[in-house]
């Protein structure tokens, strides 16, 4: 789902109440500043490859494949914020931070990496710009707060673009998920029949319904949660422009 993720980064915290913990020392704190820099440089990579292959192209068709190395590479590489919660280097829930990053790399992998014949639809490339603007904007905007400078013109883009992006987004990925529907079903991709000598039967094209399906609850939720957020942190600052 293209929500904006949990961060690499000690301050704030978007998936809940934050952990009362000692932020990261000098060593993780440097750590997470070269991580967030390489992927901020690395969705900005990706977001170059898109305007330099319309611009060549003269379309929006095909543009999937200008950019298909390092989407996978740095969306792969947003595993690593899994194990920055777990270790305890960022206040954020491991659970929350596990389930919106592994629904990107599911979506990358097991279903546009996997069944090519979505590749050239329209709604691939919804969600792909949708996650580069999002992704820019959220390395950012955790690059900036561990260095203790963050403009506010990132810290308002973190907590407003949001609104558009998200819903466009989760847009192209279900519009995607659905375009796989015919093939994964005509080829039983990842599918498991019975009878087998473990007794275990999994139909691939089942899941990806019920995928689909679990973004109604949810999708309301993460959103009206960021929504909350963005009112808890730039009402604040407008409020206090206001008593000025």
């Amino acid at each position: 789902m293209a929500s904006p993720t949990c961060g690499s980064s000690r301050s704030g915290n978007d998936h809940g109440a934050p952990k009362r913990k000692r932020g990261p020392g000098a060593l993780a704190t440097a750590y997470l500043v070269i991580y967030n820099v390489i992927m901020t440089a690395g969705w900005l990579v990706i977001a170059v490859g898109l305007v330099r292959a319309y611009l060549t192209k003269g379309s929006h068709h095909r543009l999937y494949y200008a950019i298909e190395k390092p989407l996978k590479y740095f969306q792969t590489g947003a595993l690593l914020e899994i194990l920055h919660c777990a270790f305890g280097i960022v206040p954020s829930s491991v659970v929350l931070t596990a389930f919106q990053v592994m629904s990107r790399v599911f979506l990358t992998w097991a279903v546009t990496h996997s069944v090519r014949e979505v590749q050239n639809e329209d709604s691939v490339l919804l969600f792909v710009v949708a996650w580069t603007v999002t992704e820019i904007i959220r390395y950012s905007f955790y690059t900036f707060s561990l260095l203790n400078h963050l403009p506010y013109i990132v810290k308002w883009a973190r907590y407003t673009l949001f609104i558009v992006l998200y819903p466009m987004g989760v847009t192209g990925e279900l519009l995607t998920i659905y375009a796989a529907l015919p093939f994964v079903r005509k080829t039983s991709l990842y599918s498991i029949m019975l009878p087998n000598r473990y007794n275990f039967s999994f139909d691939y094209y089942t899941f990806l319904i019920l995928v689909m399906i679990s973004y109604i609850p949810l999708f309301p939720q993460l959103y009206f949660h960021m929504l909350h957020q963005r009112k808890k942190v730039l009402g604040s600052q407008e409020e206090l422009k206001k008593s000025e």
